[in-house]
């Protein structure tokens, strides 16, 4: 398809005047509510099944991959369904529009917004079931349902001593309609929301009955692994199948789209007869590129292209000839892996005309369509059986993996596993984009006046809309999948959501400055992207804190102050900025060879605030001790709070410390955990998390740890050293 942006424009408006590339059709519900008198099951809404036996079922919409969703959404319907969260069993949900996130039209965990987008909807569902539960007794007993209670799973009768519990009301409860809104409890009245709470899954993950995707077993399974190309767009063009596949234990050895597939009847025989395994590769169409291109090609393009205007107040250029000083700085931040603990995997099944996929996955949806590409199927064949992650920070959010178990089931027709090995999840996934970051800003006696931030670097958008845009049309046909995606693109910022992914967070700089200019500068070097653990603010925020810093030093001014005499309209920055400060007693002298720096960050709607305490040992850097005040809205478990701040903290931690995947000639040079580090136990440093107590609506926590620490550690590097570093990761 061969059309810019404006024909683009003409043709869609002038034929239905608007296009919208999210549809919901009315009265196609594909989730089944009400009452099977066969089984005793009540479906009140298509959260939750209530049966005769007491049974109370959840259907969990969104996925856990250690961040705490199972136990957090659990939360709130059992708040309002006066239950036990532990009384409630979970199930993962099926592929259904129903089950969407509403932020993005997609059936997806990610963005940290699983909370804040199921706050209302859940409780909603479970205070209307609660409500026609009551209404059934009242109506059992002749008696007004407002005098009619619940406790623990039973309602009770006016005279405090009479209860039937929700099992025996589930049939009749079925026939009750709820007329206008079901008021929710209030915060007064809360037992288990606010409150701190063991996790719900975790006794399944520590006893191993938690099933995740490498858990999965399926009779006359076979294993499978996958030789790609070094180079990323690589295509094989012959290997030694005669070799491979007379030894012991391999089936099969093919040639597919993503390379040479091995199959074996145990996974070691497959991976030993891949190290024998020879290809000869077509890389005429590859990718051809070095770490130091890359950077090379950003500048070239910024010094060409001074970028789309994403924030403009005022005039930045007046403010620089009005200045009395001018400084400017340029920050590099590398590409990034994803390091999950649970390596890339898919278990797929095609039998009696359809497929199962078994997948850890954070986008069933868009898993089920790349099942779809690789087989003769329509999605609507394919079922996507979601379990439980063993880590996802967006890396899962792309279905490669399953792309590769789905082409090689569909040729085998048996049971697939198909397992990535740590080098493969090393030098083949998708990664964080590589960034450039050019700063200016204007300073009269001390006073910040202009603020130019020019963000250099490609958009996630622009890879992940390939399988994203044919999961909102599952019904269109299969050669329409790549004209989808590419009318998306077009139509991105008008049509369809406009793709934030290298701004987000540099647009909401929120210090108060007259003369403000954010823009991008998109360049693709045609590196494989996609989402990772707080996306764009983890490299905006590197920039953004880093600089505020050095323009603190060169004002004179203490680092805190200087940027609390900017936030007068933000009192919620100011807010957990104090108190992390006031915590970590900003203003006293650091123990002997250390010092502190702080950081304050906005992401997802979550106000986080830290300072670090570093030093240097050895020869290398240690952190001694972070603190962290997080305003995150209404708390639901302060617990998992506190373990998603912390472990964001050790996550941008080690990506500020040792992160960097490196190419030289189109080849990842990193392969393991030996040269792509990960903090370990003996290295981490004390934690404090700091909660404010809020009763605004709740937003994530799951990233925004990640973002100001990296700065915060690089601002108490200066401190200790006088050396400022702009590029990443930080040495000693």
């Amino acid at each position: 398809m061969t059309m810019n942006r404006r024909d683009f424009l003409k043709v869609s408006t002038g034929a239905s005047g608007s296009l919208i590339l999210a549809v919901s059709i009315p009265g196609c519900a594909s989730v089944q509510t009400g009452y099977q008198p066969e089984t005793g099951e009540w479906k009140p809404d298509i959260w939750l099944e209530l049966t005769r036996d007491d049974e109370i079922i959840f259907t969990l919409a969104r996925v856990e991959m250690g961040q705490g969703s199972y136990t957090g959404l659990t939360t709130l319907v059992a708040e309002e369904l006066d239950v036990e969260p532990g009384r409630i069993k979970v199930r993962f949900a099926p592929v259904a529009p129903e089950y969407r996130n509403p932020l993005f039209g997609l059936q997806l965990t990610g963005g940290s917004t699983s909370l804040a987008t199921s706050w209302e909807p859940l409780r909603v569902a479970g205070a209307q079931a609660r409500q026609m539960l009551i209404m059934a007794a009242a109506r059992v007993w002749e008696v007004d349902a407002d005098q009619c209670t619940t406790q623990d799973g039973r309602v009770v009768h006016p005279n405090g001593l009479d209860s039937l519990r929700y099992g025996q009301l589930v049939e009749l409860a079925d026939r009750e309609v709820v007329r206008g809104k079901v008021p929710l409890k209030p915060r007064s009245e809360w037992k288990y929301i606010g409150h701190k709470g063991g996790k719900l899954d975790a006794r399944a993950k520590a006893t191993g009955t938690a099933v995740y995707g490498m858990d999965v077993e399926l009779p006359g399974m076979v294993y499978a692994v996958m030789t790609r190309s070094p180079r990323y767009g690589g295509k094989a063009s012959s290997f030694n199948r005669d070799e491979v596949i007379g030894m012991p234990g391999v089936t099969d050895a093919f040639i597919t789209e993503r390379g040479v597939a091995l199959v074996a009847q145990r996974y070691w025989q497959a991976r030993k007869a891949q190290q024998k395994l020879r290809v000869e590769w077509d890389v005429s169409d590859a990718l051809d590129t070095n770490t130091e291109a890359v950077f090379e090609s950003y500048r070239q393009a910024a010094s060409k292209d001074p970028g789309a205007k994403e924030r403009s107040e005022g005039n930045v250029e007046k403010a620089a000839e009005r200045a009395k000083q001018v400084v400017e700085a340029e920050y590099e931040q590398p590409y990034l892996a994803h390091a999950t603990m649970e390596p890339m995997n898919a278990t797929a099944w095609y039998r009696d005309g359809g497929m199962d996929v078994w997948a850890p996955t954070q986008a069933p949806d868009l898993g089920r369509i790349a099942a779809a590409r690789h087989t003769d199927l329509s999605p609507g064949k394919i079922n996507i059986h979601t379990t439980f992650l063993g880590g996802g920070f967006g890396r899962r959010l792309t279905q490669d993996y399953i792309e590769e178990a789905a082409a090689v089931a569909y040729q085998l027709k048996v049971p697939v596993k198909l397992i990535w090995s740590r080098e493969e999840d090393t030098r083949h996934g998708f990664l964080r984009p590589a960034m450039l970051h050019r700063m200016k800003a204007s300073l009269n006696d001390g006073e910040l006046t202009g603020w130019h931030h020019q963000i250099v670097g490609p958009q996630i958008l622009d890879w992940y809309v390939r399988n994203a845009a044919p999961a909102q049309y599952p019904w269109a046909p299969k050669f329409l999948y790549d004209t989808l995606g590419r009318v998306g693109l077009m139509a991105e910022g008008i049509a369809t959501p406009k793709d934030i992914s290298a701004i987000e967070g540099a647009i909401e700089y929120p210090y108060q400055v007259q003369n403000v200019s954010v823009r991008h500068t998109h360049t693709d070097p045609g590196v494989p992207i996609t989402w990772w653990r707080s996306v764009g603010y983890s490299h905006n925020g590197f920039a953004v804190e880093t600089f505020m810093d050095e323009l603190a030093h060169e004002s004179g001014e203490d680092p805190l102050q200087f940027r609390l005499k900017m936030l007068d309209a933000e009192p919620r920055h100011r807010e957990v900025l104090e108190r992390a400060a006031r915590l970590a007693d900003w203003g006293q002298t650091a123990p002997e060879g250390r010092a502190r720096g702080l950081a304050l960050f906005k992401s997802f709607g979550t106000y986080v605030a830290q300072v670090v305490e570093a030093g240097i040992e050895n020869g290398e850097i240690r952190v001694y001790k972070v603190i962290c005040s997080v305003d995150c809205g209404q708390v639901v478990n302060p617990r998992i709070v506190e373990d998603q701040i912390e472990g964001g903290i050790l996550f941008g931690l080690t990506a500020a410390l040792y992160g960097e995947i490196n190419f030289d000639n189109g080849e990842i040079r990193q392969s393991n955990f030996h040269d792509y580090r990960l903090m370990q136990m003996h290295q981490t440093p004390e934690v404090v998390v700091d909660i404010v107590d809020s009763e605004a609506d709740p937003t994530g926590v799951g990233e925004p740890g990640v973002p100001p620490v990296i700065p915060a550690l690089g601002n108490a590097l200066f401190a200790l050293t006088g050396k400022r570093q702009r590029r990443l990761p930080l040495t000693a």
